[in-house]
């Protein structure tokens, strides 16, 4: 390894200062680099072959002061010459005392001469500052916004030629990183068209009143998909309820061949069945696949809403869905289904409409977000946010955030999957035999690579913001004074259902909701905790846990349950006794 003192060093130092030969800051840091460099410890005779040699720093003003296209009157020259003709550490350090004295006096007149330039025509910002607080503050009370000066640092190629000239000093990872040339930072942008047809829309032309902030939409859209048929009284409707990133397109149908989110669970004879159910799966408030959401159409503007969109919370949703029901003619459902965000969906339905509302099933879900739930939403929403074209939320007629999307997914896929599963699929194994880089080295990588890519486009960035800001602000007990209050209004059975590897709503979630309803009086409620590794996402993979628990609670009749019955038979055994 070549040390920072060697005469190399000083070059690089050399290179630096002649790229910046008009930035007083920046000259005042390389000469205290330099004057560190000859002034090193071991000073006297010996001092040569601990440090670098004083003459080694005056050659490199010389050079500097040579490179410099400043007059020979500029102060910065004379400063530069002076060094130039010190041959001892004391001289360059004197230097430096000077060129210091020479900078404080710039930075608090702020006024004239190359650091304002500088500080006036430099393009780019970084969240530092070389100013003192005072300065800052001055600015700030002013409105001066002034970018800050930047320095270039050369890339590793011009490093790998300065200090290795000698190959045996020194071997280090070649720069180039095929894992970010191969992966596509620009694309097809999203064609929501395509991915939402074969949908009916429900419209609405009244202005929507939301629950937050007072906001208010001045014209609502529901877009749903419908299986089965609805009897003559209209009591066999289930409605499915979706989560953050699923549309209306819950199984295949005649408008629409390809299959849906969850194809193997809705038809005829499946877990929901289309033979005896009329299904309706609706895409919720926020989403981007018909609904009313940020990528919408404002009537007032003829433009996109973006940001302008309100803030939407969960009971903001299932208004949308029973407004939905209304011009449906279905005044009371058979059954209300849902999984993650649709799970909260279901039981806020039970909660805001009990008579509405004839069984319950929620699954993965809870009562009100948990911390860890939150932190990991806040980083997605975080990673779309600082993508430079995120544009604060207006896009939609320039560049997509492509780059924000894949690391929301690839982070959101780690909560939906678990650690067991993915030790059985990839364990520790390589994608190939290449040598260990700064790349993708595992098959997991690989991975959520895929699924970062693969959603990246497939769903509006916005809308991701939006409805997972709604699940942040979910809990059923926040108007009612206590959780309790809250759950105390749901008068139909209830079904949760839970994982035990469930990293995103994890299983103590569910025994706690079940534990609530319990304690808030209601006496119907099944537990069902199911032991598969598919973590979160088991609601959409685990066909018999799943599937089997579904049908059966819709299906079977519930004349008397939970502990009346076992009131009742004790009293019978009473009576007959």
């Amino acid at each position: 390894m070549v040390s920072l003192r060697s005469p190399s060093a000083v070059s690089v130092l050399l290179r630096l200062a002649r790229q910046h030969s008009n930035d007083i800051h920046f000259q005042y840091r390389a000469l205290q680099n330099m004057a560190s460099l000859s002034n090193s410890r071991g000073r006297g005779k010996n001092s040569y072959s601990r440090g670098a040699h004083p003459k080694i720093a005056a050659a490199a003003a010389r050079k500097v002061t040579a490179s410099s296209p400043s007059s020979v009157s500029s102060p910065q020259v004379v400063v530069l010459s002076s060094l130039a003709m010190s041959t001892s550490s004391k001289q360059v350090v004197a230097t430096l005392s000077h060129r210091q004295s020479q900078r404080d006096r710039m930075l608090r007149s702020n006024t004239g001469g190359v650091f304002s330039q500088h500080l006036r025509s430099n393009g780019t910002g970084r969240p530092f500052s070389t100013l003192s607080h005072g300065s800052r503050q001055q600015k700030h009370e002013a409105g001066v916004t002034s970018p800050l000066p930047q320095v270039e640092t050369p890339t590793g190629d011009e490093y790998i030629s300065e200090l290795c000239n000698n190959q045996k000093a020194f071997k280090g990872l070649e720069t180039d990183f095929p894992c970010l040339t191969r992966v596509k930072t620009s694309g097809p942008e999203p064609e929501y068209d395509n991915i939402t047809k074969g949908y009916k829309l429900f419209s609405s032309e009244q202005p929507f009143s939301l629950s937050l902030n007072e906001g208010k939409l001045p014209r609502l859209d529901v877009a749903y998909e419908t299986w089965g048929e609805l009897n003559e009284d209209r009591s066999n409707a289930v409605v499915i309820l979706a989560g953050l990133s699923a549309s209306s397109h819950a199984r295949s149908s005649v408008d629409n061949m390809r299959p849906g989110w969850w194809e193997k669970f809705v038809g005829p004879g499946c877990a929901v069945d289309t033979n005896k159910f009329f299904v309706i799966c609706p895409n919720n408030l926020g989403g981007c696949y018909g609904t009313s959401g940020p990528s919408s159409i404002n009537v007032l503007t003829g433009k996109p809403y973006g940001t302008t969109f309100p803030i939407i919370g969960v009971v903001d949703m299932v208004n949308a869905i029973f407004m939905l029901l209304d011009h449906l003619g279905i005044d009371k459902l058979y059954g209300s289904v849902g999984s993650s965000l649709g799970g909260m969906l279901s039981v806020q339905s039970a909660v805001s409409y009990p008579e509405r509302v004839g069984r319950l099933i929620t699954i993965s879900s809870c009562a009100q977000s948990h911390p860890s739930s939150i932190a990991m939403r806040y980083l997605q929403r975080k990673c779309i946010m600082c993508d430079p074209n995120w544009n604060k939320g207006h896009y939609y007629d320039g560049p997509y955030p492509k780059v924000g999307m894949k690391l929301a997914r690839e982070i959101a896929t780690i909560t939906y999957r678990s650690g067991p599963e993915w030790n059985e699929r990839f364990g520790r194994e390589r994608i190939s035999s290449d040598p260990p880089s700064l790349c993708p080295t595992f098959l997991i990588e690989s991975y959520l690579e895929h699924q970062g890519e693969s959603f990246s486009t497939k769903y509006d960035p916005n809308s991701l913001l939006y409805m997972s800001k709604a699940m942040d602000m979910f809990d059923i007990g926040e108007n009612y004074g206590s959780l309790e209050e809250g759950l105390a209004n749901v008068a139909c059975p209830v079904m949760v259902i839970g994982v035990q590897t469930d990293i995103l709503f994890p299983i103590w979630q569910q025994r706690h909701l079940a534990e609530a309803l319990q304690a808030a009086g209601n006496e119907q409620v099944t537990f069902y905790e199911l032991n598969s590794m598919y973590g979160h996402d088991t609601f959409l993979l685990d066909l018999n846990g799943v599937g089997a628990a579904v049908k059966g609670f819709l299906e079977t009749e519930q004349r008397e349950t939970g502990w009346l019955t076992k009131h009742k038979l004790r009293h019978q055994e009473r009576k007959s006794f």
